[in-house]
């Protein structure tokens, strides 16, 4: 991805942020500042250093644009309000899920750096040739399913392994806070949790080619996504996607619908859990009685622990 970003971002960014910004008169008079200048000055576009650096400050600040953006839009002009009154949403939520997404924000950016290192070094099977033949456009086109198919598998594997009791409370827990989420819980997870779920998306680079402007398309797909699986309304009505209802399941039930995208895994490995007119029909998915019953069955989970281990792999 960032073998994109950098080519755009270096010429017009970073030669003069590195060049200008890091000899400013704060940065001279201070104690570090002349043998920081000094090596700073080295740095051409291709130090490793420099690179590191560089994109951690493009993933960091990617990531908190696309999250602010996608889960603002959905927020204010998609997410159903009325289920900020579900007896299971916390006080003050909203701006837990955004302290909580904020700050984890570059602690993903900072583990999945060497990732985007070893692409721009050159050491993934990414690829900068536009497709020029027949069979070009139609690996281009026939990769993108591909991704979509790899990563979920990955992720339910991952994800469905981040629920049991060795790794739940230290990592996963944090996002199940959230059991009513709101657009801007997509983000808000442990930055580890975050970033072991990021894991097939990086893997795949480095396994199958891929045109690199459809990777990039790709991860811009991944973050809208998630926010959309967490926006509570529930458009599509499908027993092949792993769709918004079937997210919300999740986060009421913990146990089930592990998939990020298909609901294939999660029924050969016995987790799924079909949503119903709890989901689907209005009136319901707002019925007080329906809400008392999601609460008592969520909070006896709860305290289960929310991860008996003969739940997950019997």
């Amino acid at each position: 991805m960032d073998t994109v970003l950098l080519e755009y971002a270096d010429p017009y960014f970073f030669d003069s942020f590195y060049g200008k910004i890091l000899s400013s008169q704060l940065l001279s008079n201070s104690t570090l500042g002349p043998k920081l200048l000094e090596t700073v000055g080295t740095w051409t576009p291709d130090n490793t250093y420099r690179q590191f650096l560089s994109i951690f400050i493009l993933v960091t600040l990617g990531g908190w644009f696309f999250y602010l953006a996608t889960a603002c839009f959905s927020y204010y002009f998609i997410y159903d309000h009325d289920m900020m009154k579900h007896p299971k949403f916390l006080k003050n939520q909203v701006r837990l899920e955004l302290e909580c997404a904020l700050s984890s924000i570059p602690g993903f950016s900072v583990l999945t750096v060497p990732w985007f290192l070893g692409e721009v070094k050159g050491y993934s099977l990414l690829y900068a040739d536009s497709p020029k033949t027949m069979y070009d456009w139609v690996y281009l086109i026939a990769s993108l399913p591909v991704f979509l198919f790899f990563t979920d598998m990955g992720i339910y594997w991952i994800h469905r392994f981040l629920h049991h009791p060795l790794f739940y409370k230290p990592l996963h827990k944090l996002h199940h806070k959230w059991i009513v989420p709101t657009p801007f819980a997509s983000h808000a997870f442990h930055p580890l949790d975050g970033y072991l779920q990021s894991v097939p998306y990086h893997l795949y680079a480095y396994l199958i080619p891929m045109y690199k402007w459809s990777y990039l398309g790709m991860f811009v797909f991944v973050n809208i996504w998630t926010v959309l699986i967490h926006d509570g309304e529930f458009f599509l009505h499908s027993d092949f996607i792993n769709s918004t209802a079937h997210h919300t399941v999740h986060h009421l039930y913990f146990n089930y619908n592990y998939g990020q995208y298909f609901t294939f895994w999660d029924k050969l490995g016995g987790s799924h859990r079909r949503p119903t007119s709890e989901q689907y029909d209005k009136t319901l998915s707002k019925d007080v009685k329906v809400w008392a019953q999601q609460s008592k069955e969520a909070d006896s989970i709860e305290g289960e622990d929310s991860v008996k281990a003969k739940k997950y792999f019997n």
